[in-house]
């Protein structure tokens, strides 16, 4: 519990730190104040190099030149499987915008849970749609016209591949993840609840997994049902199954919590459920990214992701669902695509998935979407979670020396595989103060906030909290040099105190 985190809130962001900006004209700071140094293009390659004497509050952002290699991916894992260079390290040249510098600093970037880089197959997948055949889908017979329809249904099928689909009909190319939730609550929700209805959730799930059922059960007076943590900070999985009743008709919880790092048995969830008649619907958004997902194996009767978590362009989710309930589903919107015929008192809709996409789609992001999943197959999804295993467990350790610091979710341990992300607090010390210097001082990029995870920042005792998250395209250099530079964030606001 840290009282000063209660007094904070979003409406006082970087208060310290611009107090400390203010105070560089003050008498009574000047014995504290630190020389101002701009480091040189060498002094700035480590981030282990310098310290808080170095403080210098710069906003100008300035790239490193690069000529970035487009080798294949296989031959860059296959390097890697052969030589001594880890995941992170045969991967990063296929990241330009990783090889910058930010606010002086080698950036070090640790965000990846709110959005992924893309590497440059994705960047050049989008460049060639809009170069060579940019055009509208399923309504030309024209050359450009039937080559973006190709590339954007072959898409859907590597969507459907990727997470073992049974058929690519069940695959909605959506918005965002957070549509493809909203899709399931109006078209299916609207459509199946009614009053006393159950619908349960935890109290760790996204907003956007929360809002959208609170919307539909005011319209139809369902009841929604949260399951809190147990005390190793996760959602306690057995008061869920007792939860589970006859007036349950779905359960809509994460895979992978992106504030606790924990991981839910989705696979005895989907049994215990259906065992009462519901439904379940899975937030991948934070574990298709990461690992293999078999909807079958999962047998999950919905389950959603978004693009731009998984190394693909933003503006693009998809929604699965079992082809028996998209099948009864109705339309979500209307427009032109998901008709089957159009009168002036009528219309009759189109089979699924185009009953679900009306109007022009996101026809280049989903292309570049294929292209993001061709990108981490070519990895492996195995090989990509067994990396960030290893990483995400040694994040967790190092955060372990840094003073003062709480870090949220189970520990890791044998039973126990956290993600590969950890969100924490220093006491006394407000999550946006630290973000923000560690961005000022050290070109470290973390987040700060909510995390669209208000209910479950309530339920552990604080406003927000600050966030490390990882992908296969960091190192364990990046981590330390982020403990580095948090170390002496730490350090240089306790020596105002």
């Amino acid at each position: 519990m840290y009282p000063f985190l209660q007094f904070h809130d979003r409406l006082r962001p970087c208060a310290i730190i611009f107090s400390v900006i203010r105070g560089l004209a003050m008498e009574v700071l000047l014995p504290k104040l630190p020389s101002f140094k701009f480091p040189s293009p060498t002094h700035c390659c480590s981030i282990t190099s310098r310290s808080s004497a170095d403080i210098r509050f710069v906003g100008v952002r300035r790239i490193a030149s690069l000529s970035v290699s487009a080798s294949s991916v296989n031959e860059a894992v296959a390097e890697a499987a052969v030589g001594s260079p880890s995941l992170g390290h045969s991967t990063r040249p296929h990241f330009p915008i990783l090889h910058q510098e930010v606010n002086g600093s080698k950036l070090i970037y640790l965000d990846s849970a709110a959005t992924s880089q893309k590497p440059t197959t994705v960047l050049k997948a989008l460049q060639n749609y809009y170069e060579g055949y940019n055009s509208n889908v399923h309504r030309g017979i024209h050359f450009l016209s039937a080559k973006a329809t190709d590339e954007y249904e072959s898409a859907r099928r590597k969507v459907a591949s990727f997470i073992n689909a049974s058929d690519s009909r069940e695959i909605v190319f959506t918005k965002n993840a957070s549509e493809a939730i909203n899709l399931v609550a109006y078209s299916w929700g609207l459509s199946n609840l009614k009053p006393e209805d159950e619908i349960i959730l935890t109290v760790a799930e996204h907003h956007s997994a929360i809002v959208p059922w609170q919307l539909v059960a005011q319209k139809v007076g369902a009841v929604l049902k949260f399951v809190d943590l147990n005390q190793d900070e996760m959602p306690d999985i057995e008061k869920l199954k007792e939860r589970l009743s006859r007036k349950t008709k779905i359960v809509v919880v994460h895979h992978v919590s992106n504030v606790l790092a924990s991981v839910l048995p989705i696979r005895d969830i989907a049994q215990w459920a259906h065992d009462v008649g519901a439904k379940v619907l899975v937030d991948a958004c934070q574990s298709v990214p990461h690992m293999i997902v078999d909807v079958q194996r999962l047998n999950a009767d919905f389950l959603v992701a978004s693009s731009h978590k998984m190394c693909g362009p933003t503006g693009i989710g998809f929604l699965y669902g079992k082809i028996d309930l998209l099948s009864t589903m109705p339309p979500f919107l209307g427009g032109g695509e998901m008709i089957s015929d159009v009168y002036l008192d009528h219309s009759t809709y189109a089979e699924p998935p185009s009953r679900f996409e009306a109007g022009t789609p996101a026809i280049g992001e989903a292309i570049g979407l294929g292209a993001a999943i061709d990108y981490l197959s070519g990895i492996g999804m195995q090989t990509i979670h067994d990396y960030e295993v290893d990483l995400g467990r040694y994040l967790y350790e190092r955060l372990l020396s840094v003073p003062n610091i709480r870090i949220y979710g189970p520990p890791p341990s044998e039973e126990v595989q956290r993600a590969a992300l950890c969100s924490f607090n220093v006491e006394n010390l407000h999550p946006t103060d630290l973000a923000t210097f560690l961005d000022q001082q050290h070109g470290v990029a973390i987040r700060s906030g909510h995390h669209c995870a208000q209910p479950l920042h309530r339920y552990l005792g604080v406003n927000s909290s600050a966030r490390a998250s990882l992908y296969f395209y960091n190192t364990k250099e990046d981590v330390d040099n982020f403990i580095h530079a948090l170390n002496d964030t730490v350090s240089f606001f306790n020596s105002f105190k």
